[in-house]
């Protein structure tokens, strides 16, 4: 179909006056804002800009927590994937984690379930960490909590298979963290 005129609209730009077309009256106020940065930095500016870390010297341990212990919805670590009261992991391979990823970060495979609970159980759950951006949007979609974020932020990997979290993995990280409460 092609476009109508109609529903064109012409755009006409406002003329530039000399200033805008030499250019310089900007150039100099760019360089007054670098200049005053750098001012501030070398002589020891009174706010303080510089908010780095040096980590793993200094770690972060002003997590944000609210009362009674649980941690605040604006930070998220890395994944776990929990397990049911007999020890089983509780995910159910409904694939909505995996649907509602953005990232698509999320991979499993699932299989008939051998319990008489569920219909069906994940025999494959990866998350590859270095994709995921931690939004959080895999624990709201999943309908029986069987993923989670955890306040564990500092995981090393030197390779990506390293970080790609299997199964048993996750569930080791449910078991490192099944202290912590649920964000």
């Amino acid at each position: 179909m092609p476009i109508r005129e109609e529903d064109c609209v012409n755009v006409e730009l406002k003329p530039m006056n000399a200033a805008e077309r030499f250019y310089l009256p900007e150039v100099f106020k760019g360089m007054g804002t670098t200049m005053r940065h750098m001012a501030g930095a070398i002589g020891g500016s009174r706010r303080k800009t510089n908010r780095a870390m040096q980590y793993p010297e200094q770690r972060r341990e002003d997590l944000p927590i609210e009362e009674g212990g649980l941690y605040k919805g604006n930070f998220r670590g890395v994944h776990r994937l929990n397990r049911d009261e007999e020890g089983r992991v509780r995910c159910v391979a409904c694939f909505m984690c995996a649907t509602a990823c953005p990232a698509e970060c999320i991979h499993i495979v699932g299989e008939e379930s051998p319990w008489d609970d569920r219909e069906k159980y994940p025999v494959k759950f990866d998350i590859d960490e270095l994709r995921c951006i931690f939004c959080g949007m895999c624990e709201e979609a999943c309908p029986v909590d069987a993923i989670e974020l955890t306040p564990i932020y500092d995981v090393v990997g030197l390779s990506r298979q390293e970080m790609i979290f299997d199964k048993e993995k996750l569930l080791k990280v449910y078991d490192e963290t099944i202290d912590d409460k649920p964000m």
